[in-house]
């Protein structure tokens, strides 16, 4: 989740190049190839399955008050006297989605291990703080029971403009603010042709990602349809800026190709005078027109970024962010996965070639294929789970490569693909075992 820190000075938009110039900005020597780890989770009462507000002694607020106490982190407020929405500690920070989600947007790292280890002990100071207001933790991709109308609100400004905005745009944008959670993971780039490669790789096994990862399989309280229901909703959000695009699979993909796309989509917010916007502009327009008279800066582009939302996505870093919110083991092994095949070089060649080359529309299918069926699909005459067993095989070989220690956090991952099930399959079992919200919410505490 994006804070929305004090901007710097104003910053005018010269040109287009300017835009890109941001990414070769990013570009880092290999040595200092870091990676970050983001978990988001659902905190319910262990009582039942209410979504819990805010406000109240057992709501969000108390229980970051109550993590806060600890007196290990800064509080995090919009203004002096609104309420609380985040807690920091250096760069790692507890911050809540729209719906209540609660994330841990985690520290650089060297290593996989590193990340694990940092979500592991967020977890457990999340679930001590969590325990004497009577709430859970709980591990899916999307609410199980429940509608957009259930939800409460968390008080963010960015939100409330958000919440006006983005259904203007998508039937199911509400769904994915208040009703999904995910685990991602962040990766550097070295040079523009480093980047490429990287983001398209992503882009070309997220299928197969979605497919190990989808943990989503119920809706209103019953059975989807989609193993990944979570990966569903994002198909009518926006599709100016979610999904994927087309220059990654016809070899035009580019820093120059990403601003080109990014320019193209409407602006969600535009922050002026200490307040949140919304003209009825694309960013395209905004940098030839300006607003109120005044030229497009910077900021407003690094907001502009923040607000899209493709399967693989450029700002500072890649985000890889096609996984539903699973367990604390497999989310420490989506940073290893990502780790081992896109930091060795070996590795990254032999994630090129693990999958057929597709076409837009080709993939496009195949993604589909992955959120419904999840590792019991097919891509051709491929089975799902013979090639995400492969894609995890690929990452640990490059892992030992790297830095052998790291390596037995896919194990998990490729459990689970030598298993033919998505863990959706044990959600939609849980169900059909005993379907009370309290029961099934109790079975995927974290």
């Amino acid at each position: 989740m994006s804070l929305d820190l004090k901007r710097a000075i104003a910053q005018p938009i010269t040109s287009i190049d300017a835009l890109v110039d941001t990414f070769r900005a990013a570009e880092k020597p290999r040595s200092e190839h870091r990676l970050g780890l983001e978990h988001e989770k659902f905190i319910y009462p262990k009582a039942g399955g209410k979504p819990v507000p805010y406000e109240g002694p057992s709501g969000i607020g108390a229980l970051l008050e109550k993590m806060g106490a600890t007196g290990s982190y800064v509080p995090f407020r919009e203004t002096p006297d609104s309420p609380v929405i985040a807690l920091q500690r250096g760069i790692e920070t507890v911050s809540l989605e729209p719906g209540g989600q609660f994330e841990l947007s985690g520290s650089p790292f060297f290593t996989a291990r590193e990340a694990h280890a940092e979500n592991l002990r967020h977890l457990s100071e999340a679930k001590a703080a969590a325990e004497p207001l009577g709430l859970q933790l709980v591990a899916m991709g999307y609410r199980p029971f429940g509608t957009t109308g259930d939800m409460p609100w968390m008080p963010k400004t960015r939100y409330k403009v958000m919440r006006r905005t983005l259904p203007e745009r998508g039937k199911l944008a509400l769904n994915m603010m208040l009703m999904t959670s995910t685990g991602q993971a962040s990766y550097d780039w070295a040079d523009e042709e480093d980047a490429v490669r990287k983001t398209v790789l992503v882009a070309r096994l997220a299928p197969l990602m979605v497919a190990l990862y989808a943990n989503s399989p119920l809706l209103e309280g019953k059975p989807s349809g989609y193993m990944s229901f979570r990966n569903r909703v994002w198909e009518e959000v926006d599709p100016s800026r979610c999904g994927y695009l087309p220059a990654f699979f016809d070899g035009s993909f580019s820093y120059r190709a990403y601003v080109e796309w990014a320019l193209d989509a409407p602006l969600l917010f535009l922050r002026r005078r200490g307040e949140y916007l919304h003209p009825k502009l694309t960013f395209r327009q905004l940098l030839k027109e300006g607003f109120e008279g005044q030229p497009a800066e910077m900021g407003d582009w690094t907001d502009h970024l923040s607000t899209m939302f493709p399967e693989v996505r450029l700002k500072k870093v890649i985000e890889v962010r096609g996984a539903d919110c699973a367990s604390a083991e497999m989310t420490g092994g989506l940073a290893a996965l990502w780790r081992g095949l896109l930091y060795d070089k070996t590795a990254l060649e032999e994630g090129e070639r693990l999958l057929p080359k597709l076409s837009f529309t080709e993939h496009k299918a195949f993604h589909d294929t992955a959120r419904r069926q999840g590792l019991a699909g097919k891509l051709r005459q491929q089975e799902l789970d013979r090639l995400a067993a492969e894609m995890v095989a690929i990452a640990r070989r490059g892992l030992e490569r790297l830095d052998p220690q790291d390596a037995p956090l896919v194990d998990p991952l490729a459990r689970v693909a030598a298993s033919g099930r998505s863990p959706a399959q044990a959600v939609l079992e849980a169900w059909e075992k005993d379907p009370r919200p309290e029961a099934l919410l109790a079975r995927f505490t974290l």
